[in-house]
């Protein structure tokens, strides 16, 4: 008796052995359920603490799930004439993505190899399931309505790649994550410039999002400094207002970075149809009342802002040193290798620049979308223009930055053959130990030059 208290009860069928497939389908539920009570947790206690509310739990809840419906990249419908809104938070759907991440991995690592499609599918029918109910609880006539089959397919689609994602990080195999270096001559692809690769394009985009953050982090104290009129007229609805201001701000303040990474690579983004936001100037009409629009630049030309596309060039000599590393031969700080051809470092940072504009141009259209319709049908970066301008930026720096890391690397090991090159730390002792035995072998010669008992030559 102790043992069956002691057990779960939404492990009990997965543990046993007995409905494994009834334990992955509760595994899915339970993954939505808590992503969704996360989103309603704070809008029920932002409703039970405003005065004079005039919407009852049933619209507050609809509330939650329209915004647990847009976290996954859902649209949805707002006012009586049903404007789209499609702006994704992507703190919300980063949320989701993780969760989906974990529960496909764990789904994985339980079944093991006993089924290839069974554990995964029924996760993803129970997470979908609870995404059919929210969308047909919010179908209804309301200030927010979901489009109940886009919103179906949007989370259905999303829950599938992130769960096919998950298991198969569970089950290690080979996955080509870069088939274009699978083109590349044999001569241009040499070993060990896949991960190479990877590693450069992450520490640039990294680097992309960190100069976003900077730029908002400044905007926001430079705002603050002129008084911020604009955002602290948004502060006279009282307390409850305010917090429900900052919350909604904190879930969209990873698309303020992106669009901040944006400007920083010189194309910007939109505030509307007709707008721009660069450094080169900003051009802006009415914009809605909201916290983060009161950090956009004065319209006008850009002047000083210009020195933002300073950042790109920063956040590209970090992967220029990890290329030019590998391209010398450091793999890591543990194991040396050959040497690549210049050819090869060029054509890794060219591909390093693909695969940066590829994602800053997927990120850049998740991070916009429609606030409404007419004007404010798009707002947000245009995407094909900052992944070129990613990738631009990326290969301007890291092309000549390799080489010459590559050059400056191989200037000490010039005249050695790839035999007599040291491999790890012990390598390095037996060259340590060459090199002591040929001084001491020189300066016996030395000596007994000086002595006049050597040879004259």
């Amino acid at each position: 008796m102790t043992q069956l208290m002691d057990r779960p009860i939404l492990e009990a069928p997965g543990q046993s052995g007995g409905y494994p497939v009834l334990a992955d389908l509760l595994a899915g539920v339970r993954t939505a359920l808590v992503g969704l009570a996360v989103v309603t947790v704070p809008v029920l206690g932002l409703w039970i603490v405003t005065p004079y509310a005039d919407s009852g739990a049933a619209g507050v809840t609809r509330l939650a799930g329209v915004l647990w419906l847009l976290g996954h990249g859902a649209p949805v419908l707002r006012g009586g004439r049903d404007a789209p809104l499609t702006v994704t938070p992507l703190l919300l759907g980063a949320l989701a993505v993780v969760r989906l991440y974990r529960a496909g991995a764990g789904v994985a690592a339980r079944r093991g190899l006993r089924s290839r499609w069974g554990g995964p599918l029924a996760l993803w029918a129970g997470y979908w399931a609870v995404a059919v109910g929210v969308a047909l609880n919010c179908a209804g006539a309301g200030p927010f309505r979901s489009r109940v089959l886009p919103d179906l397919l949007a989370v259905g689609l999303l829950a599938a790649l992130v769960t096919a994602v998950g298991v198969r990080s569970a089950r290690p195999a080979p996955v080509t994550v870069l088939p274009l270096l699978d083109r590349i001559p044999a001569d241009w692809r040499p070993t060990g410039v896949a991960a190479a690769v990877r590693r450069a394009a992450g520490a640039a985009g990294a680097g992309l999002v960190a100069a976003g953050g900077v730029l908002v982090a400044v905007a926001a104290a430079l705002d603050a400094v002129a008084g911020g009129g604009h955002g602290m007229a948004l502060l006279r609805g009282g307390p409850a207002a305010l917090l429900g201001l900052l919350l909604l701000t904190v879930v969209l303040l990873p698309n303020a970075v992106l669009w901040g990474a944006a400007y920083a690579l010189g194309p910007g983004f939109k505030v509307g149809t007709g707008t721009l936001v660069s450094p080169g100037g900003t051009e802006l009409g009415p914009v809605p009342e909201f916290p983060l629009f009161a950090l956009l630049p004065q319209e006008g030309p850009g002047g000083w802002r210009l020195a933002v596309l300073v950042l790109p060039l920063l956040a590209g000599l970090v992967p220029a040193v990890l290329l030019g590393r590998a391209a010398a031969g450091r793999r890591s700080p543990y194991e040396d290798g050959d040497p690549w051809r210049p050819a090869a470092t060029v054509a890794a940072a060219l591909v390093a620049a693909l695969l940066l504009g590829a994602g800053a141009a997927a990120l850049g259209w998740l991070s916009g979308g429609a606030l409404a319709g007419g004007r404010m049908a798009w707002l947000g970066p245009v995407p094909w223009w900052t992944g070129l301008a990613a990738a631009g930026w990326l290969a301007l720096v890291a092309v000549p930055g390799a080489l010459l890391v590559r050059h400056r690397a191989l200037g000490p090991r010039a005249g050695r053959t790839p035999a007599d090159a040291p491999v790890g730390y012990a390598g390095l002792a037996v060259y340590a130990r060459r090199s002591a035995l040929r001084l001491r072998a020189r300066t016996y010669v030395l000596v007994l030059r000086l002595s006049g008992r050597g040879p004259a030559d």
